[in-house]
């Protein structure tokens, strides 16, 4: 086939992906660099940019210390190889929730600079009026309810969400929230599987879950749990492959090479 013949890949967006509820499940994963973007734009409808390149990147022990020049770097890489999936940009820790004006000017920048097609917020009914200050000025939103990392301090830990009847009660007025407030669809992050599922089926935008059951709209992974590049998995991540035992192997191999003076090459 020459490449006058070659269809191109037609760009996922955000009202193309909120229509996608209830018609199949949609995809979604994180992705860091370019590399990586380039393995997953054609098999996924969102790439998010998360701020978990903080732990899984640089070793830090929760997602606190990205900064949104480090969101910057690595979303302008995502989206300079992505010519399909959706590339957001997961909002760092002080960047936004200090007021709408605040969230606007920080999210204008990390689009503009990057290229990428929108932003994720994490928070429900108290960040409702910051979803809606962004969505009526053009930025789309995905939010992210449940367990929210940058809230791990609040939470003592990386607890599920959702445990009881009150917490049940906050999360739905959460969902209904995030909703009402102009988001495209959500991400509902460690509850209990009734509780995804019933947030999907009582709620008009996609959910995207992670660590909240299959009944979820789409799933959503960071791509080194999935390759099994992590040393350590959180508990509701599904390893696909151990893609990081074979990269020891692989280097190990050639260790040995060229410690015996050898071509790698043999």
């Amino acid at each position: 086939m020459s490449a006058h013949d070659t269809k191109p890949i037609a760009k996922m967006t955000a009202p193309k992906l909120r229509a996608l509820k209830g018609q199949r499940g949609i995809v979604a994963i994180t992705a860091y660099n370019a590399l990586s973007a380039s393995w997953a734009d054609e098999l996924a409808d969102i790439l998010l940019v998360g701020d978990s390149m903080g732990m899984v990147l640089y070793g830090m022990p929760n997602t606190h210390g990205v900064t949104l020049d480090m969101s910057i770097q690595h979303g302008k890489a995502v989206a300079q190889a992505a010519k399909h999936a959706l590339v957001l940009i997961d909002m760092p820790f002080g960047t936004y929730e200090q007021s709408p004006q605040q969230a606007f000017e920080n999210c204008a920048r990390a689009i503009a600079h990057t290229g990428a097609a929108g932003v994720k917020l994490e928070g429900g009914v108290y960040m409702a009026p910051t979803i809606e200050f962004l969505t009526q000025r053009g930025i789309p939103v995905l939010g992210h309810i449940g367990l929210t990392p940058q809230g791990v301090h609040q939470f003592g830990g990386f607890k599920q969400q959702g445990t009881n009847d009150a917490a049940r009660a906050q999360l739905l007025a959460d969902a209904h929230a995030v909703a009402d407030a102009g988001a495209f669809a959500m991400v509902v992050e460690h509850v209990p599987d009734d509780v995804g599922a019933y947030i999907t089926q009582n709620v008009a935008i996609p959910t995207i879950g992670i660590g909240a059951g299959l009944k979820c709209d789409g799933q959503i992974a960071v791509m080194e749990d999935l390759l099994g590049l992590t040393a350590k998995s959180p508990p509701f991540a599904t390893r696909y492959a151990e893609l990081g035992a074979l990269a020891r192997g692989a280097i190990a191999a050639y260790g040995d090479v060229v410690r015996k003076r050898g071509a790698p090459s043999e």
